[in-house]
């Protein structure tokens, strides 16, 4: 960790995450569609926690003990160019394929680039955490999100 391009990065993300929150502010309140949750939630939310973790962030960068000359790790351009694919697939699909199945392979993917092997844990934690959030959005917030695709019948 370099602890001049942590404190500069902290600030910077400081300041992305206060505009986010005040531009969201400025959004309608209530959607155009009969939902209880506003286009300004999710923005300001957003801002919110990344508002919170820059102040964590700057707050590390004074406790560091000192520059250490450690060697830097390679790059990883393979698991980057994995992840930066699906990501973009994910993007393209989500309407086709909705929600729940767009997410659950693309944490599936994500998982196994990051760590191979340990299948079912990485089968279970995407699958939960699709349907999880899907529930908790469309049947507790009353949000919309793409379901499960119409040619499926379901």
């Amino acid at each position: 960790m370099n602890k001049t391009v942590d404190r500069y990065a902290s600030l910077v993300f400081l300041a992305i995450g206060a505009v986010f929150m005040y531009k969201s502010s400025q959004l309608a309140a209530q959607s155009s569609i009969d939902t209880s949750v506003g286009p300004n939630v999710f923005p300001f939310g957003l801002g919110f926690v990344l508002v919170l973790l820059s102040f964590r962030l700057l707050y590390e960068t004074f406790q560091y003990k000192g520059e250490s000359k450690k060697k830097t790790a390679a790059l990883d351009y393979k698991r980057f160019g994995i992840i930066l694919a699906a990501t973009i697939l994910y993007v393209l699909l989500l309407e086709v394929l909705g929600y729940v199945i767009c997410t659950f392979i693309f944490l599936l993917i994500g998982f196994q680039t990051m760590e191979r092997g340990k299948w079912f844990r990485s089968v279970l934690i995407s699958f939960f955490f699709s349907f999880g959030l899907y529930y908790l959005y469309v049947e507790v917030l009353e949000g919309t999100l793409p379901g499960l695709p119409s040619w499926m019948g379901i």
